[in-house]
């Protein structure tokens, strides 16, 4: 692995940051940052994040995840970040094929095996990043116990849109027009383009101020809109993984009242028919309830760190 650029002014992280470059099976470079605690580590949390995740976006929060004995590894998933983009346009949100962020998975987690990051890990997947991290766990992802946040089990749409949106997104991709933008998007920067009170994923002005003073200072970190193949590929894994059983591992998943990018309903009917796993409907919360005011989010981290740690491991080091 070389060194990639981290950017630890804007990432606000704990002071361990590093970055490295990994390659794919398929070839794609793709970038992965860990933060390290100075406490006597209880594991680490795999972060995977949404469509506008990158590597310094949460880094305030792992900051929390190290305060609570938590090493923290986050990878920029393909198209986004500082990894290879997939469009000819470097601002698209675009993926060929969503089982393709399942090859960045696998590098993603052989990093974190050779930086020997410290076992067991646990996965915390937020919108995207849980559809991805949900389809691998069900492929055998080594964590000991998953929290998801406002998972994207099903994209929140109007029946009008549903209805279009299944065969326009099909045709654009089968008629190899599908890095499009998926219509009414762009390639424009979403917290540079729109007002805080306008804003659909936070009530936390501090956090969405620092996410801006990140896009100004970075903007090369930042994707605009999903292309319609995008669309087609997400709308075609939500439905696939509808439809299979719940994996064998503890599970605890928070949910925001306002969200208007995911399907709530989707959620709640995963969470019904996966045995022992802990579900929450945060009141007048927006999609981001990892980083929802306290009057909102209320103890969510809290919650999730205490969930972790009594895991019962039943002595063991972990998974391998």
């Amino acid at each position: 692995m070389e060194q990639a650029r981290f950017y630890s002014d804007i990432a606000e992280g704990p002071a361990s940051g590093n970055a490295y470059w990994i390659k794919t099976d398929d070839g794609v470079r793709v970038r992965v940052g860990t933060y390290q605690s100075e406490l006597e580590a209880k594991g680490t949390i795999l972060l995977m994040l949404g469509r506008f995740g990158y590597v310094e976006r949460y880094g305030r929060v792992a900051k929390t995840f190290a305060e609570n004995g938590f090493a923290t590894a986050i990878i920029d998933w393909r198209s986004q970040g500082l990894s290879d983009r997939m469009a000819t346009d470097p601002q698209a949100g675009h993926i060929e094929s969503f089982s393709d962020y399942q090859k960045d998975v696998a590098a993603f987690i052989q990093a974190a095996d050779e930086l020997n990051m410290p076992k067991p890990y646990f996965l915390v997947g937020v919108s995207m990043g849980a559809c991805i991290g949900f389809r691998a766990m069900l492929d055998g992802l080594p964590v000991a116990a998953s929290a998801f946040i406002s998972p994207m089990w099903g994209i929140k749409m109007s029946t009008v849109q549903r209805i279009a949106a299944w065969p326009l997104s099909w045709g654009f991709q089968k008629f190899g027009i599908g890095q499009k933008y998926v219509p009414g998007e762009s390639g424009e920067i979403y917290v540079l383009e729109t007002p805080f009170e306008e804003n659909n994923l936070t009530h936390n002005t501090a956090m969405y101020d620092y996410w801006v003073k990140q896009a100004q200072a970075a903007p090369e970190l930042q994707i605009g809109g999903p292309t319609m193949s995008w669309l087609y590929e997400a709308l075609a894994e939500c439905r696939r993984l509808s439809r299979v059983p719940s994996p064998n591992v503890p599970c605890i998943t928070f949910c925001g009242e306002l969200d208007q990018l995911v399907d709530n309903s989707s959620i709640k009917k995963r969470m019904a028919k996966w045995p022992g796993a802990k579900y929450s409907m945060i009141r007048n919360a927006k999609h981001d309830v990892l980083t929802e005011i306290p009057e909102v989010g209320g103890d969510v981290m809290a919650q999730i760190f205490d969930f972790f740690s009594n895991i019962d491991l039943s002595g063991k080091d972990g998974p391998a």
